[in-house]
């Protein structure tokens, strides 16, 4: 049974998400940052180059994402069919 385009864009945004948070703490370092006088907070970081990871993880999701889609379709992580019986 084919899966709808739906069914695609769901598990895109799931491999989307759990993808940025492994990226996001990428090149977070600590110890090179001064410690805040302002009242800012001291794991906050000074830049989080947020542009670049949310285009790493779009980059990185779509190869994850295809690779379960050819994993669906070629039957090794069929996907459960969740419609009532009789339908």
């Amino acid at each position: 049974m084919p899966i709808g385009p739906i069914t695609m864009i769901a598990i895109y945004i799931v491999c989307w998400w759990t993808v940025l948070f492994a990226v996001l703490p990428i090149g977070m370092n600590q110890q090179d940052q001064e410690r805040p006088t302002d009242g800012a907070q001291w794991g906050a970081p000074a830049n989080p180059n947020l542009k670049k990871k949310f285009i790493t993880t779009t980059w990185v999701s779509a190869l994850i994402w295809l690779l379960v889609m050819v994993l669906v379709f070629i039957g090794w992580m069929p996907l459960p069919d969740l419609a009532p019986p009789g339908g």
